[in-house]
């Protein structure tokens, strides 16, 4: 099975522990909440979804 490669938008390759910044607002799965766009998230970690990340804002 091959692993997908995820990108950013601007096609950089994303691997656990980058950083990105929000270009738009999400809502959070699950609850009620939304991060802002231009939101700096840290440590990232990479799901099997390339839909998906996860990661803490606080």
């Amino acid at each position: 099975m091959t692993d997908a490669i995820v990108k950013d938008s601007n096609g950089t390759p994303l691997k656990d522990g980058d950083s990105v910044t929000l270009i738009k607002d999400l809502k959070v799965k699950g609850t009620s909440e939304t991060i802002k766009r231009g939101t700096l998230v840290k440590n990232i970690r990479l799901t099997g979804n390339p839909g998906e990340i996860e990661c803490n804002t606080k």
